[in-house]
Parts: structure tokens; sequence; C-alpha cells
């Protein structure tokens, strides 16, 4: 992966999560750009560990992954000040799930411009 995939990345996660930041629904709470762009890095490298540490075993039919993706942005929170997750579990539970289609949903709008996030 290249430094432009990197950053194109990165700045991808980052929007997602203010745009699933601004559902109040969800109880998922940033308050800035840039706090986001730190946890999209914090997101990235400790999705990154999970990734390497958990087998993927077909078997469990992407819930594994789902449940990593929950520990993942529950972290991220608790690590990255100015991230907050009002209803706690729940909070996590729901930006996670809402993350994932917004980030598919982005990565699928920036492919058809020809950008590889």
């Amino acid at each position: 992966m290249d430094i432009v995939s990197i950053i194109v990345t990165l700045l991808v996660i980052a929007v997602s999560l203010l745009i699933v930041s601004k559902l109040p629904f969800l109880g998922v709470e940033i308050d800035t750009f840039p706090i986001a762009l730190i946890s999209a890095i914090v997101f990235a490298v400790l999705n990154a560990i999970g990734e390497f540490l958990t087998p993927s075993i077909p078997i469990t039919l992407g819930i594994l992954s789902f449940v990593i993706n929950v520990i993942v942005f529950g972290l991220s929170a608790k690590l990255v000040e100015g991230f907050r997750l009002r209803y706690g579990v729940w909070s996590a539970i729901l930006g996670a799930f809402v993350m994932a289609i917004v980030l598919g949903l982005v990565k699928t709008l920036l492919a058809q411009f020809g950008i590889a996030a």
C-alpha cells in the first residue's frame, strides 16, 4: 500500500467517523475534525492489529470481524480524548455497524471516481 492510499484511507475513516457522530441516536460524539483524524489513525492501527491476531474463519460468517470492530470502536473512543460513546457498549455496537455501512458507501463512491481507498 502506498502513502497516498494510506492517507486517502485515513481521511475516509475520519469523514466516516464524523458522519456517524452526526447521527444523534447512536450516541457517538466527536468534537472536531482533527480529533476525528486522530481517531481514524487509532482506529486503523487497532483494526490492523485485530485482523492480524484473529484467524480468518469462514464459519463465523463475519460475526468475529464485527465483534472485533465493536471492540476497536470502543477502544478508539477510550484512547482518544474528544471521542466519546454516550451509551457505552450500545454506542460502540451501533457505531461500528453504521460505520461499516458508511465506509462501504464512501469507498464505493470513491471507486466510481477511480480513487482507491
